[in-house]
Formats: structure tokens, sequence, C-alpha cells
């Protein structure tokens, strides 16, 4: 006889827990609930249900996974961010909570504009630009991306959340794809890990992570140049951009920003108090 579904994740927690899983309890329950496509309400609901034996290959292929440090929203193949899920693939990053920064000063922004245009490059999942989108009814948005299977994923993304009339998916790197056109707000978290750097990472983010979308050069501030040198050109007067930092390069964002003649240039921290964002403004 099979055990029940609640014994069952259970078994899988103390596994996990046994791996030094760090969300043992939470990751266990979301693998069961993604092989027997429950929400949180039916896992409580199936508790002394018999686990289906044909799944239990299933599951352990993804337990194996996640033991091997994998992370859970990899195995998944999903991500919440500002309220909203988002598909992931592998030439995409996770969201992360701390980028939802970038949305809120998106909104605030724009929040007056009628029908702004916003602009995410190196859009990824698309999270920062369909988020926007979801909390902006007027606003369009374009999401640049060098990977084609990146901006694969963002359009999916944009279909599943029923913005995709509103959206635009355009490939290529940084401002390359685009014409003539300017935005009310541009928005990036690029690739801001020196290359050096990368070896010392999270074993979950260097071995799982695309690297393309982490390495920023030999400082890594390399986009930082190109997206300050050449953002101004597509920014409407007093347009504002918004770009994600890593905890130690505030200062020199700043400096990119200040000699390529942006304005009202400020810095954000985390929840964690770490510099996270810059903000600033084109000359109006």
């Amino acid at each position: 006889m099979s055990s029940g579904i609640g014994r069952t994740w259970r078994e899988l927690r103390d596994r996990l827990a046994a791996a030094e899983i760090p969300t043992a309890a939470l990751d266990a329950q979301l693998l069961v609930r993604h092989v027997l496509d429950l929400d949180a309400t039916g896992l409580i609901a199936s508790e002394t249900d018999p686990f289906p034996g044909g799944k239990s290959e299933d599951l352990e292929a993804l337990v194996l996974r996640r033991i091997a440090g994998e992370p859970i929203a990899r195995i998944l193949g999903v991500q919440e961010f500002y309220g909203l899920d988002f598909g992931l693939n592998a030439a995409t990053l996770i969201p992360r909570p701390e980028t939802e920064m970038l949305v809120d000063f998106g909104i605030e922004h724009l929040k007056s504009h009628p029908a702004p245009a916003v602009l995410d490059l190196g859009t990824g999942t698309g999270c920062i630009v369909l988020s926007l989108l979801a909390n902006l009814p007027g606003a369009r948005g374009w999401g640049v991306d060098i990977s084609a299977d990146a901006l694969e994923q963002a359009q999916a993304n944009a279909e599943a959340l029923g913005l995709a009339d509103r959206f635009v998916a355009r490939h290529g790197s940084w401002f390359d794809p685009l014409g003539g056109e300017k935005f009310d707000l541009i928005v990036s978290n690029p690739p801001y890990i020196a290359s050096a750097t990368i070896e010392t990472l999270d074993a979950g983010v260097k071995s799982f992570d695309p690297m393309a979308a982490l390495d920023g050069g030999a400082d890594g501030l390399g986009p930082y140049r190109i997206i300050a040198a050449k953002a101004r050109e597509h920014l409407v007067a007093a347009g504002a951009r918004a770009l994600e930092i890593g905890f130690d390069q505030g200062h020199m964002v700043n400096e990119l920003l200040s000699s390529a003649g942006f304005c009202e240039i400020a810095i954000a921290k985390d929840l964690a108090g770490h510099d996270r964002m810059v903000t600033a403004r084109a000359p109006k």
C-alpha cells in the first residue's frame, strides 16, 4: 500500500533537511503539489489520500535535482514576481524580490502618464516590463534581449498574463534592435557580476543561471557603460531610467550616468540595506 500524500511530503521534507536544503518543508510541499497538480488547499485536502504510485518516479527525479542544488523555481519552471507568475527557461534568470524595486519606481514615475512607453533592456522573463504593464493599463512595453530563447519566454509570459497586445519583443544587443523609438522610462537588470567573481557565487547561481545574464565584464560595469552612453538617445525629455546594481556599484554607476548628462541621480537600498537601484532623469 502506498503512503499517504501527507506522509510523502513530510518524508521528503526530512530528506531535504538532511541534505541541508534550508527551505526543506516548503520545497517538499511545492514538489509534491507540482507532481500531483495540486494547489495549497488541494494538498491539505488530500492529506490522507494515497500517493499515486505512478507519480513516484516523477517525484524522485525532481527531488534528486533539488538535492543537487538546482533552485526550486527552475525545477518548477515558474517564479512569482510582483504578484504574478512568470515562466522560466534555461536562458532566463529567476526573478528576485529585490528587482521589484524597479517596478515600484516605474509605477510611481509613470502613474500620471496616460500612455507611457517603457523599454526593458535584457528583459529575460519580461518580469519587470510586464509587471509595469499589468499595473499601468495605458502603457506599452518593449523587451530587448540578446537571447532568442529568453525572448520566446518573455513573449509566452506576456501571452499568459494577457499583456501580449501591449508588449513588443526585440532580438538584439541593448539598443541595437531599436530604431528611433523614444521611451518615457528605461529599466534594466543587466549582467553586473565581474567575470572573475562568478566562480565565488552560490552554486545554485553559477551552476544553473545563464552566464550571459550574469557576466558584466572585467569590472562588472560593461553594460552600464553602454546604457549610460546611449540611453539619452531613446528617452523623451525628462524621461527616467532605473537600473538594478550590485551592492558595491552605486557610486560608479552614479558617475557614469552623471558624465553622460543625466540628472536627479539617486541610489536606493534594498530591504537588506544594500545599494540595489540607481535612478536618474534625462534633461528636460
